[in-house]
C-alpha cells in the first residue's frame, strides 16, 4: 500500500515546496506600500480597497469517497501546513533601519516636491519613480533644483525597493514591490497629480 501512495506523497510534498518557494505576498506587500506612501505623502485620506473574495471549489464527494482514505488524511495535513506556512511568510518586514532612513529622507523631501507635482511639473512614471513632465512649468531659477530633487527622491526610492526585498530576505521580490509601489504612489497621490498610464501622462 505504502508502495502505491509514493508517488502521490512525494508530488504533494514537491508541490508544497514550490509553493512556499516561489510565494510573493501581494497583499501584505499592498499594505506595507500603503503605510510608507501614505507617510511620504502626509495623506490622511482614507481610501477603501476592494478585495476580491475568494472562492475554492470543493472536490467531488463520491471522488474523495474513492480515494484511499489514508491519502486523504496525509492530503490534507500537507495543505494545512502549507497554508500555515504561507501565513508565516505573509509579513512584510518594513522596520529597518535602513528602510526608516529611507522614508524620513523622502518625507522630508516631499515639502519641496509637493508644489512641483501640484504645478504639474512633475509626476510619478511607471516604475515606481518621478519624472519631469514639463521643465517649462518651473521658473528658470529652479530648474536644477527640481532636476536634482527628482534625482535624489529616484535614488530614494530605487534604494527602497531593493532594501525592502533584501530586508525580507527575497531580493528576487524587488520587481514585484516595485511594481506594487508604482500603483499605490498613483492611488494615494492628491487630487491633481499627473502618473503615467500607457506611455501617456494623466491628471488624478
Amino acid at each position: 500500500m505504502w508502495k502505491k501512495l509514493s508517488w502521490p506523497l512525494m508530488s504533494l510534498l514537491l508541490g508544497a515546496c514550490v509553493t512556499i518557494n516561489i510565494y510573493f505576498p501581494a497583499a501584505a506587500a499592498e499594505e506595507a506600500a500603503r503605510e510608507i506612501v501614505r507617510d511620504v505623502l502626509d495623506t490622511d485620506k482614507a481610501q477603501q480597497q476592494d478585495q476580491g473574495s475568494e472562492t475554492g471549489e470543493r472536490k467531488d464527494d463520491q471522488t474523495r469517497v474513492e480515494q484511499p482514505a489514508l491519502l486523504l488524511l496525509i492530503g490534507r495535513l500537507m495543505e494545512a501546513s502549507v497554508s500555515a506556512a504561507h501565513a508565516a511568510g505573509a509579513d512584510i518586514n518594513i522596520n529597518t533601519p535602513a528602510i526608516s532612513r529611507l522614508r524620513a529622507s523622502m518625507q522630508k523631501r516631499q515639502r519641496a516636491l509637493a508644489a512641483f507635482y501640484r504645478s504639474g511639473a512633475i509626476g510619478f512614471d511607471e516604475q515606481g519613480l518621478v519624472a519631469i513632465r514639463d521643465l517649462k512649468a518651473v521658473a528658470l531659477k529652479d530648474r536644477n533644483r527640481v532636476k536634482k530633487l527628482v534625482a535624489d527622491e529616484n535614488r530614494d526610492r530605487n534604494a527602497l525597493y531593493r532594501e525592502i526585498a533584501r530586508a525580507n530576505g527575497h531580493p528576487e521580490w524587488e520587481a514585484d514591490i516595485r511594481k506594487t509601489f508604482s500603483r499605490i504612489w498613483v492611488e494615494e497621490a492628491p487630487k491633481g497629480y499627473w502618473y503615467k498610464k500607457g506611455g501617456s501622462w494623466k491628471k488624478k
